[in-house]
């Protein structure tokens, strides 16, 4: 069965957004996702094992971590299939 289509293109379904794709975190080497035992989500700490991998920096979930690993000026240490 077919759905209607809206009469106003502002409220096509394409426009939600709860379907847009969320933003995504840069592939890093250094970093570490630490999967949190949640019941409903899916819950992950993120910490950076920048520049030495001995002591890791906690930068809190992936929403708090996304502005922090994305600002990052270590070019060298992201995938290289993200740029």
């Amino acid at each position: 069965m077919a759905l209607p289509l809206p009469a106003n293109p502002d409220q096509a379904p394409e426009n939600d957004p709860s379907r847009l794709a969320p933003h995504r975190i840069k592939r890093c080497t250094y970093r570490r996702l630490i999967s949190l035992d949640r019941a409903r989500e899916r819950v992950y700490e993120v910490e950076c094992l920048y520049p030495d991998r001995r002591l890791p920096i906690p930068l809190g979930d992936l929403d708090s971590a996304l502005p922090i690993c994305n600002a990052c000026t270590a070019s060298h240490i992201f995938r290289p299939d993200e740029d």
